[in-house]
């Protein structure tokens, strides 16, 4: 594939933008010539407002915090993100967000949970091992059949305010591998004082599917000079790479990766890349590097955000990951992206634009409101991805991968036996989301509980009613009756990453959701706007009131 000396934005990324930037906020009459607060001032301003009001955020002596984010609004408004301990031992639920007006002023507070994160005593009945055990009985549980080796578990004692009163506990990252030597891994919460299973989740953040060879025609790639030679490497992207894993797997024990499946970084003698089948191993590094690309340019183009992390700092891919493996993951402890080549029936190679742009926005969420990957917490974590890998895929604007508002279009061959992984529109085809919430839904697997966000975003983006979008037919139905307008594609995802930057925290729920999209769009468009009503109706439409 022939790169370009630099990627140049699009007529539509450039329209995006601009909407983004003249989009009216809350505070657009603000005085503008002031400076902004930077960084450090508004941590600054922050550590005065935790001792001014440690009573309001149940913060006492035993207690200590540290800064996970930052954000300051154009007008100079602040909101600094907090990790809370307690005794020194990481609270689960105990983190809070800070909001500061432009003079440095104490605002409000967004808490994960309510009370003080306090337990009697710090030492647990249940000794380390035993949880270690318990763990790893979960995570052969969790998969019935399977031949698990190298099964480490770690456990390490957190108080755990995020499942009702506080409570010691254990968290074990139960960790292993499958009979093709996949990694398997389960995060199990036990009580450390009577040994009960409080929580348990999958660690490894994935989608799962692929598709047919390889999906996004010629793109342009940013590369790096090496001598005669190029390298799949670029520097205006934060260092960002691809590398070939070699069909090799990682070494993990008690939860900390002992080797790593190689990145060998992927070089050309013409910086002409792969030729568009799975014959030339280049042509999968070509479109992870492409996701790579397509997902920075959009956070940095519509939302302003320098990286995954927010800190300019580029990801890394693998592809060829394992053999026959169907699936692809964001893992935070690399920083880095993974993609395996499928099995050839069920699905392709894992390397589709909205797959890249959907796990990589796992680490954006990581970095920002952390929403546990359990219960409803962890479906609006999984919708979160979908989201932003939808809106990533129609900000490409590419013709040979049109945007929609399916998941994984792309990768699924014809054994799968449906179009897609996952259809926002209508959540419930592809036979296990949910379309509306219901007290049940937290119970659902994360994928499947994410369907009520999902069909959240598409309402209030695309309105109720049938309509073709990127060549497919979709249908936004409601579960209420009722006939919607979108408010666009640009709005939403300025509501949810506000929502999910400033507000959202790790135990936010479906109703916390709707509570933190309308105080997103208030702060956007204004507490009287139509964007604010069309959030509310759009909730409502799926039952979340």
């Amino acid at each position: 594939m022939r790169p370009t000396a630099a990627l140049a934005m699009t007529a539509t990324a450039a329209a995006t933008l601009l909407v983004a930037t003249l989009s009216p906020t809350a505070h657009a009459t603000a005085v503008t010539d002031t400076p902004r607060p930077t960084r450090a001032e508004a941590v600054a301003h922050a550590a005065t407002a935790l001792a001014d009001h440690a009573d309001i955020l149940s913060l006492t002596k035993a207690q200590d915090t540290s800064v996970r984010d930052v954000i300051v609004d154009k007008d100079g408004t602040q909101h600094v993100r907090y990790d809370r301990t307690y005794r020194q031992l990481p609270v689960l639920g105990g983190d809070f967000v800070v909001h500061l007006g432009p003079d440095g002023g104490y605002e409000s507070a967004d808490r994960a949970t309510r009370g003080t994160p306090s337990v009697p005593s710090v030492t647990p009945k249940i000794a380390a091992p035993r949880a270690a055990d318990l763990a790893a009985d979960a995570l052969r549980s969790a998969n019935p059949g399977a031949a698990l080796r190298s099964l480490t578990a770690r456990p390490e004692l957190v108080v755990d305010a995020a499942h009702g009163s506080p409570a010691l506990a254990w968290r074990t990252n139960a960790v292993a591998q499958d009979s093709l030597g996949n990694p398997v891994a389960r995060t199990v919460l036990t009580d450390a004082v009577t040994g009960r299973q409080i929580d348990a989740w999958d660690s490894i953040e994935t989608v799962t599917g692929d598709g047919r060879s390889l999906y996004s025609g010629t793109v342009p790639l940013e590369t790096t000079g090496q001598g005669t030679s190029y390298q799949l490497k670029d520097a205006t992207r934060g260092g960002t790479y691809t590398g070939d894993a070699q069909n090799k797997t990682d070494l993990c024990i008690l939860g900390i990766c002992l080797s790593r499946a190689p990145a060998t970084l992927f070089t050309d003698a013409d910086n002409h890349w792969g030729t568009g089948t799975t014959a030339d191993r280049a042509s999968a590094a070509v479109d992870a590097q492409y996701g790579t690309d397509q997902t920075w340019d959009y956070y940095r183009q519509v939302h302003g955000r320098n990286g995954i992390a927010g800190d300019g700092k580029g990801s890394y891919n693998r592809v060829h990951y394992g053999s026959d493996y169907n699936n692809a993951f964001w893992d935070d402890s690399c920083f880095c992206m993974t993609y395996g080549d499928g099995d050839g029936s069920t699905f392709g190679p894992l390397v589709a634009l909205d797959v890249a742009g959907h796990e990589m926005s796992h680490g954006v969420t990581s970095s920002t409101a952390a929403l546990a990957y359990s219960g409803e917490s962890g479906g609006l974590n999984e919708a979160t991805s979908d989201v932003f890998g939808t809106l990533v895929e129609f900000h490409a604007a590419n013709t040979a991968d049109p945007g929609d508002w399916l998941i994984g279009e792309k990768i699924v061959k014809p054994g799968f036996g449906k179009a897609a992984l996952r259809f926002m529109d209508q959540p419930s085809k592809d036979g296990n989301s949910a379309d509306c919430w219901s007290s049940g839904v937290g119970n659902l697997d994360v994928h499947y509980s994410s369907g009520v966000a999902n069909h959240f975003a598409y309402l209030l983006a695309e309105g109720s009613g049938p309509k073709v979008i990127g060549g497919v037919r979709h249908n936004g139905t409601t579960c209420d009756g009722s006939s919607l307008t979108g408010i666009g594609k640009d709005r939403l995802g300025a509501v949810w990453y506000r929502a999910l930057t400033v507000y959202m925290t790790s135990s936010t729920k479906y109703a916390g959701a709707r509570t933190a999209t309308l105080s997103a769009a208030k702060d956007l468009y204004g507490a009287g706007s139509t964007e604010y009503a069309a959030v509310a109706a759009a909730w409502s439409a799926v039952s979340v009131n």
